[in-house]
């Protein structure tokens, strides 16, 4: 067979210049350690600086570097799993759950959460915000939406505020004989109300992960967590798939 057309396309600049950045940062830098700024690096490298940055975010979304507001572009720590997807079957909030609620609100959920759940488009949902760390550094913040009728017992909520008012939900939820759950993964963008809780720059890549819970033959409540890209990574073994956040 002849050479393809893929075959003959050259590699990338940037693609190459991730490789020298990858040698640089394994011999010449240390994990926390704040990079050269972009016209030092650029210089160094003979290259352009849209060719710099280019292999810069590729180099973040692999983990291997981090973008910090006020500090600048440092090297990564290692990432150090804690399992997400894990074989037991539990309602947020039970057991062993190491997620810790924030607050609650009642408002319209997106469209696409809303038909998922089967309500109406602006009917107001329980919306409860939850956040996860690992080290003392966060790597995800969820958000949890539960229909009215999911918790038609909850009541005197309204005199609740933030993590209070978040848990009398969670607690309530927790009632219903929980039937199973499916769990599906996808690449995203930080949007900027979750990249200020990470510690992110709005736009930065994650891994948005979201969980349906049922009940009575039906979805009473779904969990949209967004992850870290630059510090979760997906695993696969006798057990099935697991997300790995470090």
């Amino acid at each position: 067979m002849g050479t393809t057309q893929l075959e003959t396309v050259p590699e990338p600049k940037y693609w190459h210049l991730k490789t020298v950045l990858t040698d640089a940062l394994d011999s010449e830098f240390a994990v926390g350690e704040i990079l050269p700024n972009e016209r030092e690096l650029a210089a160094r490298f003979g290259v352009a600086r849209a060719t710099l940055r280019q292999a810069l975010e590729q180099l973040e979304l692999e983990g291997r570097l981090q973008r910090r507001r006020g500090v600048g572009t440092t090297v990564a720590p290692p990432r150090v799993g804690v399992a997400v997807g894990d074989a037991e079957h539990s309602w947020p909030g039970a057991g062993a759950d190491s997620w810790q609620p924030v607050d609650s609100v009642m408002a319209a959920p997106p469209a696409a959460v809303a038909r998922l759940l089967g309500t109406a488009a602006d009917a107001a949902v329980h919306t409860v915000r939850r956040t996860r760390g690992n080290h003392g550094q966060p790597v995800a913040a969820e958000l949890l939406y539960v229909p009215a009728d999911s918790v038609p017992s909850l009541t005197a909520i309204g005199t609740l505020t933030g993590a209070g008012r978040a848990r009398a939900v969670l607690r309530e939820l927790q009632r219903l004989d929980l039937e199973g759950q499916d769990r599906s993964v996808e690449l995203g963008s930080a949007r900027a109300d979750d990249a200020k809780q990470l510690d992110r720059l709005p736009g930065s890549p994650v891994l948005l992960v979201t969980t349906r819970y049922y009940a009575g033959g039906r979805t009473v409540a779904l969990a949209v967590a967004t992850y870290r890209a630059d510090t979760c990574k997906l695993t696969f073994g006798d057990s099935g798939m697991q997300l790995l956040a470090g």
